[in-house]
């Protein structure tokens, strides 16, 4: 018997919608959105038995009461987990929301190269709505994603990047996300957009924290889109509410000869999931996936991607790692799409779980759909816990077993943050990873 679609009330967020009509946004960006609400009642939120759900149940999120997250009436608790955050340390343009809302108080936007244009994007749909028009909406399609047709009809704001043709940005520009909702089912849906020129080079990190613990709903969507020759490297860190559930779309389009590095980092949220969406749309480019997502309690941490190569001459790798603790549950579901012109695609899909407990448990399904002829493709996923003759060599060398069950588990992470290619940030968030694993009161007590 097939399960109905879980259609929870968004009866509150039609009570917003008149003032969405009313505010100050292009005419073109009214029939989106209600395109959007449109689709999501069509679609309702997803159960066990759509494929891509299967192992990912949302049902706890459809029985919350979501209402649109109210506006911080000060940013005083905003301030503070601002101010505990490492990556806030770093130097660079500066963009902070608080429940969805542009903070301008926390946020510092200076010292750009001439022509970058760094700002939330209300303000930027306002004073360059055309060229928003002619990006917006295009990749992150809302067709089969109901949590994509949700943010596409009540996204409040969020980050906005363009980088010039020809121009360099040394520091990384960030996006940081803080949720101060105080009641269960207040839901935060913010809408990024970043273009990268031809010939460009940047370094974006999209941030999403938590002051208090509630369960909130956090439901977002990335849209890159990066020209030919340009060199984007886009980090995702996630690290919301335990009690909270983090819903995300990345989807990137990526023109000849580009080098985009896309990473995931999730740490946060009783149930996350991210889809990342990559279409290699240029001859001749590289794109590298990498995630890292560390489980504990009764977490749930999903990454869901497609990758298309529609061009020839193409790499993609993808490498994902998990460390999963207590009775927590990875899932990873990676797809490889190779078009019929697509001959000469390089692409390796590589997924390793390291379970630190007999309960923990890991779902892992790699996927190559081929219609080319001349390609390497190869893909491959482990499951198991720390190895015996690891340990074993480790301990040989006078290293006792709780300093070398430490020193693989930190390694197993490293394979994912070497890979940021920005050192900075790379710095700070090897420093994030590694204060989390060494909270894990468990981390030294396995057998």
């Amino acid at each position: 018997m097939t399960q109905k679609p879980q259609t929870p009330d968004i009866g509150p967020f039609l009570e917003t919608f008149s003032r969405l009509e009313s505010a100050l946004q292009p005419s073109w960006l009214l029939p989106l959105r209600k395109a959007g609400i449109a689709r999501f009642a069509e679609l309702g939120f997803p159960t066990l038995q759509d494929e891509d759900w299967r192992f990912t149940n949302v049902a706890p999120l459809a029985r919350l009461p979501l209402q649109p997250a109210a506006e911080p009436a000060n940013d005083a608790a905003a301030k503070a987990a601002l101010k505990k955050y490492l990556f806030a340390q770093l130097p660079g343009a500066r963009l902070v929301f608080v429940n969805g809302q542009y903070s301008m108080a926390l946020s510092s936007v200076h010292g750009l190269p001439v022509g970058v244009r760094v700002s939330n994007l209300t303000a930027a749909l306002v004073a360059d709505s055309e060229f928003i028009k002619r990006q917006f909406s295009l990749y992150a399609l809302a067709n089969n994603n109901a949590f994509a047709a949700l943010n596409q009809a009540f996204f409040t704001d969020g980050g906005f990047v363009q980088v010039p043709a020809g121009v360099s940005v040394a520091e990384p520009i960030q996006f940081i996300f803080i949720s101060t909702a105080k009641q269960d089912g207040e839901t935060i849906q913010p809408r990024n957009l970043v273009v990268a020129g031809a010939n460009s080079r940047a370094t974006v990190i999209e941030s999403y924290l938590a002051a208090d613990n509630v369960a909130y709903f956090t439901n977002t969507i990335t849209e890159i889109v990066a020209g030919d020759n340009a060199v984007l490297e886009h980090v995702k860190f996630q690290d919301e509410a335990d009690a909270a559930f983090h819903l995300a779309t990345i989807a990137a389009q990526l023109g000849r000869a580009s080098n985009v590095s896309v990473h995931s980092f999730a740490l946060g949220a009783k149930l996350s999931r991210t889809n990342i969406r990559a279409k290699l749309a240029g001859e001749g480019l590289a794109c590298i996936l990498n995630g890292l997502y560390l489980t504990r309690g009764e977490q749930l941490a999903d990454h869901h991607m497609i990758v298309e190569h529609a061009q020839p001459r193409c790499a993609s790798h993808e490498y994902f790692n998990g460390i999963l603790d207590d009775k927590s549950k990875g899932v990873f579901h990676g797809r490889i799409l190779v078009r019929e012109i697509a001959q000469k695609t390089d692409a390796k899909q590589t997924n390793k779980n390291l379970l630190l407990s007999d309960d923990a448990t890991a779902d892992t399904k790699p996927q190559l759909e081929i219609y080319a002829d001349d390609v390497k493709c190869t893909h491959g996923a482990t499951i198991g816990q720390l190895n015996d003759e690891s340990i074993f060599y480790l301990r040989s060398r006078g290293i006792g077993t709780d300093n070398a069950r430490r020193m693989l588990i930190h390694a197993f992470a490293g394979e994912i943050i070497a890979r940021v290619k920005h050192d900075s940030v790379r710095e700070k968030l090897d420093k994030l990873v590694w204060d989390r694993l060494e909270a894990n009161h468990h981390l030294a007590q396995k057998n």
